[in-house]
């Protein structure tokens, strides 16, 4: 838009307010001293003062006077105070403002930032729905170099799942399944896969071996101009997964001139991150093009770097649970006696007497495993936009990003070894020529176990606007595709260690009696294995929308925003195993590859029914909204959704949204029953005389899986300079009550029959004798208790299927103070999330347990108190995170997890103009700055131990980093 007129159709008047030609790209931030005056003067000074065009109809300007606007603002928040009282709201469109009527005659157009996610209709806020904006002054000033780390600091968002802190850690909420570590969106810890994350409007290709999550890892934060975070469900906008909210974000376009990037990072030394990136941007007469590349890279953080990372807990007052598996091993004899293997020697010649009767080794393998993996990656982003005529123009965005990850772990899981006596290295401990077992650190003949990888993503996306009128059409079409390289080495084939473990030949066999890397390499490189998985997601789309007024109303006219879509979503995941058995195997992960088809139609409607008047204070605007799709594979699904917002006061709005959403069901949910196991148990059981039953137990997958489904309503208020100037405040009363959630049981099948008041409904208390005979005939049927079918006596359902409920309710609270002082403005504010409960039932018939503050799920507060002071150079921000306590009900006695706090801080200087170093900015931060450990916990999984949750804190301690952008 810069350096030429835009005209918008059917305007009788347009004053194009120019920035000067010779302008640079406009900064984020800067100060502005524009008094009280005729409107159209204001403007143009605004426009002068910030480098952005302004569009205005002399008709809606002409008589008006404008607010005085003083301070360090960005461009959007002073053009608002500018236009306060006037009736007139600024649209953001190209990189410019147009200036329009407020949606309500008596409105006073207050709004600070036209923002699109949350409704369909152009250029109007969604009505009803809380929406936060992270603009690129916000991401400049956290200090934080990468968008998963900014994150980190949103309250509502959990760091459970999909994310690769949390990668190799525990395999809650479903975090095994994110083999190429990417990171992921969780918003009131529903689980990744239901929160939506578009990028500029348009879903990505979707990332993990099951394809469940959109990773934000590989998003180029330079290329960031904002992220728009919805809080509340938003399925009949945009479809499936806008269960728990949207986020988007949204690219920079239509920029003017270089911008270059340089930053530069460290954790104690110990752990090290760079950025190098290049914007560019031209515009010229009727267009415009803007690129983007970012180079980043980052060292990885070993565990033997932080204390709490430690299989020994017993300084911090939990248990010592180091592995059992050492290099020398540990030895035991036929009839259960334990031999310590002594060290300095090779195992050639060993002998009984030389063995240490009662001797344990331990090991620490959590010192030996990274906690964060080394990471590389290079991201090209662009954009180009085109005016064809006067009432048509087309665009085109692309993004590409690749991620390279290095991540060194322990063998595991670690299992014994059994030595038969044909071993020629065999040693005998008792004397009775019996196979012995050995538990043995195979790391020092192997090495470590390393998983190396990467990721590519792209998306692009092209269309054609197309303006009639007032009214807009759209048509465009997407593309995205995301493939992950995952290849685990250094593993250990049990099927050749096998083989060569019977060897009675020295030069081949293999030896597990010495200190270590005492086997042939030959016989050591014949064993070594290794797992290479490879996963490929595709997402195309087209769209056709429309939007523009319908007729009017005395309060503003109704707008209608209508559209169409068609979505292919494909997933293929291959894994080539060579650790099992002679040789490798090739398989497709059961159910794909798979892919399925979705049309949808939509449709919203915004009516303002209210406006000033003596019978009425304020102003009223109602949105409804509904969505209809159909997929391919499971049905179809319709989503309405409804939104009001009143305005009694100036400054003043009261607002509520009510609607429901789903997520559709996974690829991986939809297997169906070909890889089912049904197999008999002997399970505890109060109710049996002898306190044991005969089961059956259904493992596996069930059919006729749908969508999960949501009701969502959020109610809430808005301040904005009101009661006092400076003051914004935001508080969002939400309730979430999400049920048929896919999941099963399995992991508790154990406890079934003893907390029958929990998995009643998945008990078969008296199954029919012809029930159980059927799953005895059936082909997946395993029997290792050898009973017969009259022995059973229950059937116990584990099958995944649409099963648990959970209501999530809660308040989020945003509030900032902003007032000029001395020759800048101060800035004091509050955001955080207070969770009331997390109801979950695992059944419709079970009874609801509270799960907040407990580990594995959110805490119930969150908050980040920010405090600053900015003018045209300097600007200086403190930051106070806060992560509630909370409850590890998995160890007993419970453990009570307090609290952490943190503290982040940052300063930029801006260097005045003109000079050499043209609108740059040069920044400090430390993240963490008195570098608080996490609290303890103890953190255990099958395979893992920790002192420390990564899923509520971070292990990188104080990060101190500095950052230079230049504009030129």
């Amino acid at each position: 838009m810069k350096g030429y007129p835009y005209y918008l159709a059917c305007t009788a008047a347009v004053a194009l307010i120019a920035a000067p030609a010779a302008a640079q790209a406009p900064a984020e931030r800067q100060r502005y001293e524009i008094e009280a005056q005729e409107l159209g003067a204001a403007l143009r000074a605004f426009s002068r003062a910030s480098g952005r065009d302004v569009l205005a109809d002399d008709a809606i300007i002409a008589g008006k006077r404008s607010k005085r606007v003083a301070g360090e603002l960005d461009a959007r928040a002073a053009l608002t105070r500018l236009l306060r009282s006037s009736g007139l709201r600024a649209e953001l469109v190209d990189g410019g403002f147009v200036i329009q009527l407020a949606s309500g005659a008596g409105e006073e157009g207050n709004a600070t930032e036209i923002v699109v996610t949350g409704t369909r209709i152009r250029g109007a806020a969604p009505v009803g729905s809380p929406v936060t904006v992270v603009d690129r002054t916000a991401i400049e000033r956290s200090g934080r170099g990468t968008v998963q780390s900014l994150f980190e600091t949103i309250p509502s968002n959990f760091g459970g799942g999909f994310n690769e802190s949390v990668a190799g850690t525990t395999s809650r909420n479903a975090a095994g399944e994110n083999a190429a570590l990417g990171s992921s969106i969780n918003l009131r810890g529903l689980g990744a896969s239901s929160t939506l994350v578009l990028f500029d409007g348009n879903r990505p290709a979707l990332g993990g071996v099951n394809g469940t999550f959109a990773d934000i890892s590989l998003i180029p934060q330079l290329a960031i101009e904002r992220i728009e975070i919805l809080t509340d469900g938003s399925s009949a906008l945009y479809g499936s997964d806008a269960v728990a909210g949207v986020v988007n974000f949204r690219f920079r376009k239509n920029f003017s001139g270089f911008e270059s990037l340089a930053r530069a990072g460290t954790a104690d030394g110990d752990f090290g991150e760079y950025q190098l990136g290049q914007l560019a941007g031209v515009t010229w007469g009727g267009g415009s093009a803007t690129a983007a590349y970012q180079y980043s890279e980052r060292g990885s953080l070993p565990g033997a770097q932080r204390r709490y990372a430690t299989d020994d807990l017993r300084p911090f007052g939990g248990g010592d649970f180091r592995s059992l598996f050492t290099t020398p091993g540990t030895l035991i004899a036929a009839n259960g006696a334990i031999f310590g293997i002594p060290a300095g020697q090779d195992g050639r010649s060993l002998t009984r007497g030389q063995l240490i009767p009662g001797q344990i080794s331990r090991r620490d393998v959590r010192k030996e495993t990274d906690l964060l993996a080394a990471q590389r990656s290079h991201a090209v982003y662009v954009a180009a936009d085109q005016k064809v005529t006067d009432w048509l123009s087309g665009y085109v965005r692309g993004f590409y990003a690749r991620r390279e990850f290095d991540f060194t772990r322990s063998l595991a899981p670690e299992v014994p070894v059994r030595v038969p006596v044909t071993n020629a290295f065999y040693v005998d401990p008792i004397g009775t020529r019996e196979p012995v077992t050995v538990r043995y650190d195979f790391k020092a003949d192997f090495g470590l176990e390393r998983r190396i990888g990467s990721v590519d993503g792209a998306t692009g996306t092209a269309g054609l606007a197309a303006r009639f009128g007032p009214w807009r059409v759209d048509l465009s079409g997407s593309y995205g595709r995301q493939v992950e390289h995952q290849d685990a080495l250094n593993l250990v084939n049990s099927f050749r260690l096998t083989a060569a473990l019977a060897d009675p030949d020295p030069a081949t066999a293999y030896n597990v009696f010495g200190d270590g890397s005492d086997t042939n390499p030959a016989t050591i490189d014949r064993i070594r294995g290794s797992r290479l998985t490879r996963t490929r997601s595709v997402v195309w789309s087209g769209a056709l929308r429309a939007d523009g007024p319908l007729f009017a109303l005395p309060a503003g006219s109704i707008r209608l925003a209508v559209g169409a879509e068609h979505r292919d979503e494909r997933l293929s995941t291959v894994t080539t195993t060579d650790f099992r058995g002679p040789g490798p195997t090739t398989a497709n992960l059961m159910g794909l590859p798979a892919s399925r088809g979705i049309d949808a139609v939509y449709g919203e409607l915004l009516v303002p029914l209210l406006a000033a008047a003596p019978a009425f204070p304020g102003s009223l605007d109602v949105t409804i909204a509904a969505r209809h799709e159909r997929y391919s594979d499971f049905g179809a699904t319709t989503n309405p959704k409804v939104g009001i917002a009143w305005r009694p006061l100036k400054g003043m709005t009261l607002r509520g949204s009510f609607g429901r959403s789903f997520r559709a069901p996974g690829f991986g949910d939809l297997v169906g029953p070909s890889g089912n196991l049904y197999q008999t148990l002997e399970l505890d059981d109060p109710q049996s005389p002898t306190g044991k039953s005969i089961a059956l137990g259904l493992f596996g997958y069930s059919t006729g899986i749908g969508p999960e489904k949501a009701t969502t309503w959020t109610t809430g208020a808005d301040l904005a300079d009101w009661p006092i100037d400076g003051l914004k405040a935001n508080v969002t009363y939400f309730n979430i009550g999400y049920r048929d959630r896919i999941a099963s049981a399995t992991a508790d099948f154990a406890n079934y029959l003893t907390r029958r008041d929990v998995y009643g409904a998945l008990i078969d208390e008296n199954p029919a004798p012809s029930a159980v005979a059927g799953y005895f005939a059936d082909p997946l049927f395993f029997n290792p208790l050898g009973v017969t079918p009259g022995q059973v006596t229950v059937i116990i359902d584990a099958l995944l299927r649409n099963l648990s409920s959970t209501t999530v309710r809660g308040l989020d609270v945003d509030v900032e103070l902003s007032r000029p002082l001395g020759t800048g403005t101060a800035m004091l504010g509050l955001s955080g999330t207070r969770l009331f409960a997390i109801d979950q039932q695992i059944t419709a018939t079970s009874p609801a347990a509270n799960i907040v503050s407990t580990i594995g799920n959110p805490v119930r507060s969150r908050w980040r108190a920010r405090t600053g002071w900015s003018s045209s150079t300097v600007d200086a921000t403190l930051f106070v995170n806060r992560v509630g306590g909370y409850r590890n009900q998995t160890v007993t006695p419970v453990e009570t997890v307090r609290s952490w706090t943190t503290v982040d801080a940052s300063i930029g200087y801006r260097f005045p103009t003109p000079g050499p170093l043209h609108a740059a900015r040069l920044a400090l931060s430390a993240l963490n700055l008195f570098d608080a450990d996490p609290p303890y916990v103890t953190n255990r999984s099958f395979d893992s131990t920790l002192g420390y949750d990564p899923e509520q804190a971070s292990a990188v301690g104080r990060l101190l980093a500095v950052q230079l952008t230049i504009g030129w």
